[in-house]
């Protein structure tokens, strides 16, 4: 029997599950376990309907097995994703059945479009990206790995996300100019609601509309 494990129980991992049962059903020939997987030992057995399990079981268990990360963190989802491919385990993408990604795209391993998000045209997505819902990706966007969109993100034509920033509730990028992308750094995040109209340097954080660094001090 195939095994398919979504890491993490907290709130987005509960969200996501129903989104992968639905994605599977369709998918998937054959008999297929769903579970939940954690680091240590689960404080419950079963949630929603699915069994929760260690990560050292998981990754212990026998037969065909494939993983995705319903975890924020994006420095967590590089660390299980390292171990769980380690170990020979395949990611799986999840993608709601009224979500929108064109054939026009490229998608890395391990993404999560859950209900109502957009991918519109010629865009290339990283490993593990999570667009959360009514999120949208432009295009000819360019989105790094382990990169988070929360819930209604506007991300328009030309921006280039680099890996593990972080694009919060309802924040707008605007569509870059020809041959001149709006960057948005490494690990950089952009607060709820924020306007982008310029790039933004790694491991930063911009707010407001326009968005501007938060001062230090």
């Amino acid at each position: 029997m195939k095994l398919y494990g979504i890491w993490g129980v907290g709130g987005f991992a509960r969200e996501v599950m129903p989104v992968a049962a639905d994605f599977l059903a369709a998918k998937v020939d054959g008999p297929y376990s769903l579970v939940f997987v954690v680091d240590g030992e689960p404080a419950k057995a079963e949630t929603n309907g699915h069994q929760v399990w260690s990560a050292e079981k998981f990754l212990r268990a026998e037969g065909e097995k494939h993983f995705n990360i319903a975890i924020a963190a994006s420095d967590a989802r590089e660390r299980i994703a390292g171990v769980c491919e380690q170990a020979g385990i395949k990611p799986f993408e999840i993608r709601a059945s009224n979500s929108w990604v064109t054939d026009r795209n490229l998608v890395g391993d391990g993404a999560i479009f859950c209900p109502f998000t957009t991918v519109t045209a010629d865009a290339r997505i990283g490993r593990f990206f999570h667009a959360n819902i009514y999120s949208y990706v432009a295009h000819d966007c360019v989105i790094g790995d382990f990169v988070t969109f929360a819930p209604h993100v506007c991300c328009n034509g030309g921006v280039v996300v680099e890996d593990h920033a972080y694009i919060g509730t309802g924040a707008v990028l605007r569509e870059a100019a020809p041959g001149r992308p709006i960057v948005i750094g490494k690990g950089a995040v952009v607060g709820m609601g924020a306007v982008v109209t310029r790039s933004v340097a790694p491991f930063t954080t911009v707010v407001g509309n326009p968005a501007k660094p938060i001062e230090k001090g």
